[in-house]
């Protein structure tokens, strides 16, 4: 087994075990079993358990993202379809075996007081899933792109701790009725202008 495989093989271990049931409770011996891979590749992969999370949580969000974007891509016929479809992925992610929430949050939630490299994981997650809602509504004639992403991300991280927390999908569908009235009224809103220079009359 080469250094990449065991590599990829360490991190669908952690990917699976982390994210079911939490980074604390597993140990690098239980995860080097199920990958399958000998002690001296796994410490030659990563020298320490903190580098494995790292790796996990890096790889993770880099999943997710191209997941949620591959989604939108296929099921929005128009711009105006695509923030909508953010909310109907959540949903078929919110029902599907073994969802347990935002991989982020509940790392940091474990971590987050004693390891900045998961605050740091977290963070890029947040603000890379912010920089990607933005250019979605960038691509609509509303007045304050910035804004609206911002409360439309917060809908979305809404929805997947609630859904996570009540183990309910409906979530989805309460997050994507209050974007809807958000995008509905950032719509019929008129663009900002700026003001015509007083003239002497």
């Amino acid at each position: 087994m080469n250094h990449e495989e065991a590599r990829a093989r360490l991190l669908d271990a952690a990917e699976a075990l982390f994210y079911e049931r939490g980074i604390r409770t597993v140990g690098m011996d239980e995860l080097r079993a199920a990958a399958g891979v000998s002690l001296k590749r796994t410490y030659q992969c990563f020298p320490a358990k903190k580098d494995l999370v790292e790796a996990y949580l890096r790889r993770r969000d880099e999943r997710w993202r191209a997941a949620l974007a591959g989604y939108v891509t296929e099921h929005a016929t128009r711009p105006g379809d695509a923030p909508a479809a953010v909310f109907d992925w959540l949903l078929t992610w919110f029902t599907a075996p073994g969802f347990r929430g935002c991989a982020f949050i509940n790392a940091f939630g474990e971590l987050g007081a004693v390891s900045d490299a998961v605050v740091r994981a977290a963070r890029d997650h947040q603000r890379a899933l912010r920089e990607y809602v933005t250019g979605l509504v960038r691509e609509l004639p509303v007045a304050d792109p910035g804004a609206l992403a911002g409360q439309l991300t917060l809908l979305i991280e809404g929805a997947i701790t609630t859904a996570a927390i009540s183990g309910d999908p409906a979530p989805a569908r309460h997050a994507r009725a209050a974007a809807e009235a958000l995008l509905t009224a950032a719509l019929l809103s008129p663009p900002l202008r700026p003001a015509s220079p007083a003239t002497d009359g």
